[in-house]
């Protein structure tokens, strides 16, 4: 399998909204397995397809402790939220930085898995948590849009320099 790259902020193409999946066949099998792959690879709990530059309503998560327990969720709808928690959030796409987000504690979502047949269930804590983050992530939203502009701006200078420096310092491998 492949390890899929992950797009970083402020790359336009995390804004895309996801399109639903239609087809539920062998590439769309081979697509999830290879998320899960990048997830765990980059020690993630959680990736939406938008992530890797895949525009299509699709994500992973793994949160149990082993990381050993991956879920698929295409086309997630949540149906109801219950509660509110804050927590920090981190995110794969904006590597190094986190902040206190609050979302719903508890969700009730349906989906469908990668055979294609749909399922409903109740979500609590870090599950939900990650869970609302994903599909944030299929509508083109980010963790940083629930900061402040301040902050926002912060970070991207912040990536922005980053990714700069990491072009100069390829460059300079290469000579």
């Amino acid at each position: 399998m492949a390890k899929l790259e992950i797009l970083i902020m402020p790359d336009p193409r995390l804004r895309t909204v996801a399109k639903p999946v239609d087809t539920f066949d062998g590439k769309l099998s081979q697509l999830v397995d290879e998320m899960i792959e990048t997830m765990y690879d980059a020690e993630g709990i959680g990736l939406a397809a938008t992530q890797v530059n895949v525009h299509k309503r699709l994500l992973v998560l793994d949160v149990s402790e082993a990381q050993d327990t991956p879920r698929e969720y295409i086309n997630p709808r949540i149906l109801e939220t219950i509660g509110s928690e804050t927590c920090e959030e981190g995110c794969l796409s904006v590597p190094g930085f986190y902040a206190d987000v609050s979302r719903a504690d508890t969700v009730r979502v349906t989906a469908f898995n990668r055979q294609g047949v749909a399922f409903e269930e109740t979500l609590e804590g870090m599950h939900a948590v990650c869970l609302q983050h994903e599909i944030d992530h299929l509508n083109g939203k980010l963790f940083v849009d629930y900061l402040s502009p301040l902050k926002r701006r912060m970070v991207i200078k912040k990536l922005e320099k980053a990714k700069k420096q990491a072009e100069q310092d390829k460059k300079k491998a290469r000579l």
